[in-house]
Formats: C-alpha cells, sequence, structure tokens
C-alpha cells in the first residue's frame, strides 16, 4: 500500500485560506475530486488530509469528507490546544461523522513569534490531552523553531510528534546547519518521526532537481531512518513547483538506493503505524 501521508482540500467559497497570495495559481478551490485521478495514476492507495486554517469549523468538514472517500484514510485536523476543554473537544471531534479517522492535531507553529509556544505551560496542557487521546501531533514550524520542538518531546514522551515537511530545510541556499543538527536532535527522541515533503517549494522556485534535495534527505534517512519517515506530497502546494507525478518521483529518486523494504517503510507503513490508518 503506497500512502500519500499529507496532503490539503480548500473551498474558497465555504471560506478564504489567508496565507494564499492574492494572484497565487493557489488562489482557487482545489478538492478530493481533482486529487484522486492523479494520485490512482501515481499508484497512491491512501492519503492523510492535514489542516490548513486555525479555524475550528474546518476539522469536522475534513472528517466528512474522510467519511465520504475511501482515498483518505487519516485526517489531521485543528483545535484550540490553549482552550480549558481540549479534552471533551477532541472527543466531541471524534464522534462526529468521519471522527474515527481523527488521527492527529496540527498547529500553524510556523506563524506563532514565540519561538518557545511549544513550551507555553496552556499549550503543554493541550499536549498532554492529545496524547491522552491516543493522537499524533504534526510540527508544522521553521527552522529556527526545531530546537523548542526537540525540548517539548523530551517533554512529552507518551507523544507522538510528526515533523511535516522535514522542518522546512533552506534547499534553496544550500545551506544545512544549523537545520541539521538539529534534526538530528529531535530524530535521537524514539517518540519523533518525519515526513519528506514540502521540499520542493523550499528549492529555487527558478528550477529545482532531486539532486538538490538529496542532501536533506539523506540527512532525514540517516537521522530518522526508513522506519520513522514517510512520504507526503504537500499538493495542492506543491503544483507551485512540480506535479504530484513529479513530487512522487523525485521522493523515488532520492531514495532509491533504499533496499525493498525500506521502501515499503517510508511509502507507506511508516504512515500506517504511526498515524493508525
Amino acid at each position: 500500500m503506497t500512502v500519500d501521508a499529507h496532503h490539503h482540500v480548500w473551498d474558497l467559497s465555504v471560506r478564504d485560506q489567508d496565507w494564499i497570495d492574492g494572484d497565487s495559481p493557489l488562489r482557487r478551490d482545489f478538492g478530493l475530486a481533482d486529487l484522486a485521478p492523479e494520485a490512482r495514476a501515481a499508484g497512491v492507495d491512501r492519503t492523510v488530509l492535514v489542516q490548513t486554517v486555525t479555524v475550528a469549523e474546518e476539522t469536522p468538514e475534513l472528517l466528512a469528507l474522510a467519511a465520504a472517500h475511501d482515498l483518505v484514510a487519516g485526517v489531521v485536523g485543528w483545535t484550540d490546544l490553549t482552550r480549558p476543554d481540549v479534552a471533551d473537544e477532541l472527543a466531541r471531534l471524534r464522534e462526529l461523522p468521519g471522527g474515527r479517522r481523527l488521527k492527529g492535531v496540527r498547529h500553524q507553529v510556523q506563524s506563532e513569534a514565540d519561538p518557545d509556544w511549544l513550551l507555553r505551560p496552556d499549550v503543554r496542557r493541550g499536549l498532554a490531552a492529545v496524547a491522552d487521546a491516543g493522537l499524533v501531533y504534526d510540527l508544522v514550524v521553521l527552522p529556527h523553531q526545531l530546537p523548542s520542538c526537540v525540548r517539548a518531546a523530551a517533554r512529552h514522551p507518551g507523544l507522538t510528534f510528526v515533523l511535516d515537511h522535514l522542518g522546512k530545510p533552506p534547499v534553496a541556499s544550500g545551506a544545512r546547519e544549523p537545520w541539521e543538527s538539529d534534526l538530528r536532535a529531535l530524530a535521537a527522541l524514539p517518540n519523533t518521526a518525519a515526513k519528506l515533503s514540502g521540499l520542493v517549494t523550499e528549492a529555487d522556485p527558478a528550477g529545482w532537481t532531486p539532486e538538490e534535495l538529496r542532501p536533506y534527505t539523506d540527512a532525514a534517512l540517516e537521522a530518522f531512518g526508513a522506519h520513522r519517515l514517510m512520504f507526503g506530497s504537500d499538493w495542492p502546494v506543491c503544483t507551485l513547483a512540480a506535479s504530484y507525478g513529479e513530487v512522487l518521483d523525485a521522493a523515488r529518486t532520492v531514495t532509491g538506493g533504499l533496499g525493498a523494504a525500506e521502501r515499503t517503510e517510508l511509502f507507506g507503513a511508516t504512515a500506517a503505524r504511526v498515524y493508525g490508518l
């Protein structure tokens, strides 16, 4: 089974995606009907649908989509981790249509001004509730926020943290430090995993090759191992730099030296195990 562990959908008639620039090619609707044929053509069997905005109404909508489409095996939603009743809210979400496909929670930490947002007492209470619910916590952060991710993961050993997009390394510049050292520090904790996703849009927008991604994917493979890495397309954001098929082909190219068992892990088994798909 091939799993795409990270993609999005949105309908601008339902709500704006205020993070999209006004003239961006992303400023249109992207739905599962658009993704499904591309996923099938690429040999992808199941996906994980991930939140995009910090709006409470979005997660129930994503769960309903998952309930209606076999392609979506799991949802990483959003809820306010700082609300006092976050445990009750997580339980409520799991009772909704599609609620059994809620597998994780994410917050746009990359947009928080405080680099130690994850370490705030109210956020830590929320992370504890996520762990108690048996859910995963996805980290969407920038490289300078990785040290706080390491500290958060160390303080919550019972919670699995999944690093989205490898922490957005500076692929376009070719720089690797301090990103690589911080990535290794996170990977040293057993309750962490990461997604081989979102790299093509961190590369030079004028053009990229798989070889430009390889130093970063190699570092991730060495740090996490294939059993804690999972492929994600980051569709439709990836379409700014590549088609769905091109992203998957690039991932297969940079991991071409892996054995068959390791490829099975990276392109499906890790996501199935970590998210309980």
